[in-house]
């Protein structure tokens, strides 16, 4: 079910977040440093660094002029999962997912499909004192095998610290003026919402490349995803 919310903008010249929301989240903006970590769930002898595959983020951090890369957020829950999409510099909830197993990882690539995005950004619950929760295990069982699927189609997948964006979502929602029933149904994409903004605003710092262990996805990551012709120009260079 499509969400029908105003789109949450960024200021087009840094990864920084809306005015609305950057009050929430102004300690978190800094240097932007350019480390990122590899999940070793999916990691094989050669490791591929930021420089190789680096998120959406820090490359619009590299380059404010910079318009490609369109990210989906999602919010892995039990039973529901929260979209969100973010294109250019506006950020907006898409849809709930109730849906599990193979049928939730389809529907994902699906809709990153309709939407053209090239990366997803995944929610990874951890407590207040930044340690893994018991669900995130599961949660990184889901991004794994999600991240092969990615890479079949030169898509990158990034985990995300997640701890708070439910809280910031309803605190959002509230604001908005939405009825309790409606947050109710909506929240977990709104949190997906804040969970971009969270990776936008921190120039993806601390984000987690999950990678998938076989060689030949790996190569099919640096390649990219195809282009296409109709946009690019014949003879265009990255």
């Amino acid at each position: 079910m499509a969400m029908s919310s105003p789109l949450v903008e960024r200021a087009c010249s840094t990864c920084l977040p809306s005015a609305r929301l950057r009050r929430a989240r102004t300690s978190r903006v800094s240097a932007c440093p350019v480390s990122l970590k590899v999940s070793s769930n999916w990691r094989i002898t050669a490791v591929l660094s930021v420089d190789e595959i680096p998120p959406n983020a820090l490359r619009r951090k590299r380059d404010p002029l910079w318009g490609g890369g369109f990210s989906l957020g999602l919010d892995l829950g039990l039973s529901r999962t929260g979209v969100a999409l973010s294109k250019g510099f506006s950020v907006r909830p898409l849809t709930v997912l109730e849906l599990r197993g193979q049928k939730l990882e389809l529907k994902l690539v699906d809709i990153a499909d309709q939407e053209e995005v090239d990366e997803f950004i995944i929610g990874i619950p951890k407590s207040f004192d930044g340690k893994e929760t018991p669900q995130s295990n599961k949660v990184r069982s889901v991004a794994g095998r999600l991240a092969v699927r990615a890479a079949e189609r030169g898509w990158r997948v990034y985990l995300q610290d997640e701890h708070g964006t439910t809280a910031e979502a309803t605190s959002f929602m509230i604001d908005e003026g939405l009825r309790k029933s409606v947050r109710q149904k909506r929240v977990d994409a709104y949190a997906a919402m804040m969970l971009l903004e969270r990776y936008f605003s921190s120039c993806g710092q601390g984000t987690e490349l999950v990678l998938p262990k076989q060689l030949d996805l790996q190569q099919k990551l640096l390649k990219g995803p195809s282009k296409d012709v109709d946009f690019f120009p014949e003879g265009f260079e990255d």
